[in-house]
């Protein structure tokens, strides 16, 4: 068991992507860490991701190896028949300045989950301790688990996802809500014949299908997903491989075929989406929270488990060199962090629900009017260079103890 020196103890509740990130880089910093898990062992859900560079550039200064750990793509929008939409384009400033080509990557979530978790020393996760609140004092705070034990500390992190009960306790019923969307989540095996320099989001009037090289283990495969109208019922699909194939036999070659390469026991993952209102603040005394524990992202950011990661080390970044045995210094820590991620995150957030609403939800005559625009106008070119692209560029050019230059 790790030191737990007051002033330096941080208990972190949930051991998903947000919470190893901040354990890591406070690690760094000489803060005591302990991370409490639900789980008896700790595992990613889902199954491929993308990640930006400066996603890739923290995981890197955490001491993660990312020279093999995804596939480089450039991404493209585009409609059902393959028309190109937009082109979102790498930015050479950015590039330089961490060091890493290109803007998304594709690769398997348990293998960049695992590569963080082996930079972890033991004896810092706790397994099969599920949180039920807190309690906090003056002097510290005390996390509460239903097996009817406690772990006292400076500062909690609530990192536990959607449904955190830490989150819920310090800042009320979130009003979680359905938001009439479905995704499945597949990858497969590389089998050849397809450019594995770019990936397609692709859109006919109300479904999206979407495919990305990416890397498992370090071998070649694909990602691929389909999002598609819900009602939020726990709808009973029989045969998900035939669901999934009607919805994407219009679209153009090689969607409809990665089905076919894909073992739908276990390389397809499908969850209705669900979301919160967007908060103003993500701290309250001894307690901050990251990722979706106060702010699920829809599938239209492709950026969920990239910005837990993202909130954990500036979370983290804020409280360098504090003493969090006092209130004073974990608050003016909490005001730094919550003043260079609340806007930035509920900007992305609330610009992904608007594509999903656009692209999922539009009546047929608006839905035809959109296409038209979106294939014969550069409007949704220059939405996502304006709404998605120069926030994140901006971020990345201003971590300079990420840079390489």
């Amino acid at each position: 068991m790790q030191e737990w020196r007051k002033g330096k103890r941080v208990a972190i509740v949930g051991a998903g992507p947000g919470g190893v990130s901040a354990a890591l880089e406070l690690i760094a910093q000489g803060f005591d860490v302990r991370i409490f898990e639900k789980t008896p062992e700790p595992r990613p859900l889902g199954g491929a991701v993308l990640l930006s560079t400066p996603v890739l550039a923290i995981m890197r200064k955490h001491g993660v190896d990312i020279e093999t750990l995804g596939s480089r793509t450039r991404t493209l929008f585009c409609n059902h028949k393959g028309k190109i939409r937009a082109d979102l384009p790498w930015n050479a400033s950015v590039e330089a300045a961490l060091g890493i080509p290109g803007w998304h990557y594709g690769m398997l979530r348990s293998n960049a989950f695992g590569r963080m978790m082996e930079r972890l020393p033991k004896g810092v996760i706790f397994g099969a301790k599920q949180a039920t609140g807190y309690s906090e004092a003056r002097d510290d705070i005390t996390v509460h688990f239903a097996d009817g034990t406690s772990e006292t500390a400076d500062l909690l992190i609530g990192a536990d996802g959607i449904n955190s009960p830490i989150a819920q306790q310090a800042f009320g019923d979130p009003g979680t809500f359905h938001i009439g969307l479905r995704v499945t989540l597949a990858w497969c095996e590389d089998f050849g014949g397809i450019d594995r320099t770019v990936g397609k989001i692709c859109h006919s009037r109300d479904v999206q299908a979407s495919y990305f090289p990416m890397l498992h283990d370090g071998k070649p495969g694909w990602e691929w997903w389909v999002v598609e109208r819900s009602t939020g019922e726990d709808e009973v699909i029989p045969d998900l491989k035939a669901h999934l194939k009607a919805h994407v036999a219009t679209f153009a070659d090689p969607i409809p075929r990665f089905a076919d390469h894909t073992d739908f026991e276990t390389q397809a993952f499908r969850w209705e989406i669900r979301n919160k209102p967007l908060m103003t603040t993500w701290c309250k005394g001894r307690v901050a929270c990251v990722g979706d524990a106060v702010h699920p992202v829809s599938p239209y950011a492709a950026y969920g488990m990239g910005m837990a990661i993202e909130d954990g080390y500036f979370l983290a970044r804020a409280l360098s060199g504090q003493d969090l045995s006092q209130l004073s210094q974990i608050r003016s820590a909490c005001k730094t962090y919550e003043a260079e991620r609340v806007a930035y995150v509920n900007h992305h957030v609330g610009f992904a629900r608007t594509l999903g609403d656009r692209f999922h939800k539009a009546p047929a005559p608006l839905a035809w009017l959109r296409d038209m625009v979106f294939d014969h106008t550069p409007l949704l070119q220059r939405l996502l260079s304006k709404d998605y692209l120069q926030d994140s560029e901006t971020m990345s050019l201003h971590l300079k103890e990420l840079h390489v230059t």
